[in-house]
């Protein structure tokens, strides 16, 4: 069968637009992951706290998301490196960084919602005290941030019957985040030995306890990462046997400055990277084969149903990048 002019510059057009989907990692078909009013709906950033351009772009895209598609977040999730650099005034509680680069930041017009938020490394290390200032903020009245504890963990959705319950973890363990500063060979804040042996004896009795059908850990560094920091082997060593045994759905972490999807053979849980939220990318320097990875600024869309937790990661100027289910029995499908 012979082409016409027409169907030929059609092909064309077609190789030319699959061609520039792929550089962008988009499927040319892939449109937003359809969107359940009746669900719970979440938005994450990992690796933001700069007051940075960047940072603002993702806000903007982030408020943007839930404008165009009017959903109501039930909350957001803050991942981990919230503050980065010194506070020359002195990082307190009544720092104007709290009102500028997260009240503002994220307005309760658009995110009404609790902020859910973890300890990253430079949370730790960038103010001294970083880590004890974000506990003493999460307490002051009517603020929405929600740090109770360095660990904790919550339920969420109807009372009587909670769709997931998050498991929220302090991944800056002696091992990870302390020993000596590369550059000034001082010793760099972390938790102490003592307190990475009573949270992951918390973590194993939270763990045996009674839960809701889906289970997600949250922490800032990755278990698996494709990312410049490659794979966390202390976290590995000591939760990755627990989220198997008890079938955590997923882990949501940050710490590489990009957004990825990791599935591991023969593994039940979901690992999903989300660090583009104002911080400067990086490259994924591991080729190790995954569902998505891209080193971009964005945010991710969660939102939950009974039977299904839907991933979607945003990109800063609005598209969609990568859109993934998982299921209570641990199966995933892309797009």
């Amino acid at each position: 069968m012979h082409s016409t002019p027409l169907s030929r510059r059609r092909a064309i057009q077609t190789l030319f637009c699959s061609s520039a989907a792929l550089a962008l990692n988009v499927r040319p078909d892939r449109a937003a992951a359809a969107i359940a009013k009746e669900a719970l709906h979440l938005l994450m950033i990992g690796d933001f706290g700069t007051g940075g351009k960047d940072q603002v772009k993702v806000s903007q895209a982030m408020q943007k998301f839930v404008t165009d598609s009017g959903v109501k977040p039930a909350g957001l999730w803050l991942l981990g490196d919230n503050f980065y650099s010194k506070d020359k005034s002195g990082f307190s509680t009544e720092s104007q960084r709290w009102a500028k680069e997260i009240e503002e930041m994220y307005p309760a017009s658009v995110f009404p919602g609790p902020m859910w938020a973890v300890l990253g490394n430079h949370d730790y290390h960038d103010n001294a005290g970083g880590e004890k200032v974000q506990l003493a903020y999460a307490q002051k009245p009517g603020v929405r941030w929600q740090m109770p504890s360095k660990w904790y963990r919550f339920d969420l959705g109807p009372q009587a019957q909670p769709l997931v319950t998050f498991i929220c973890l302090d991944t800056n363990l002696p091992a990870v985040s302390g020993g000596p500063d590369k550059k000034t060979k001082q010793p760099r804040n972390s938790m102490t030995a003592a307190e990475e042996k009573e949270q992951l004896a918390w973590l194993k009795a939270e763990l045996a306890k009674p839960r809701a059908p889906f289970t997600i850990a949250v922490g800032h560094h990755p278990l698996y990462s494709n990312g410049s920091h490659g794979d966390t082997k202390a976290l590995l060593a000591q939760w990755e046997p627990l989220f198997q045994e008890h079938k955590v759905h997923a882990y949501l972490c940050g710490h590489d400055h990009d957004l990825q999807h990791l599935e591991m053979a023969g593994r039940f849980t979901t690992h999903l990277l989300s660090g583009g939220g104002g911080a400067s990318t990086r490259k994924l320097p591991n080729e190790r084969q995954m569902p998505y990875g891209k080193d971009v600024h964005g945010f991710t869309h969660l939102q939950i149903t009974a039977e299904t937790l839907t991933f979607t990661h945003h990109s800063a100027d609005g598209a969609v990048l990568h859109t993934f289910a998982k299921k209570l029995d641990g199966s995933f499908r892309v797009g």
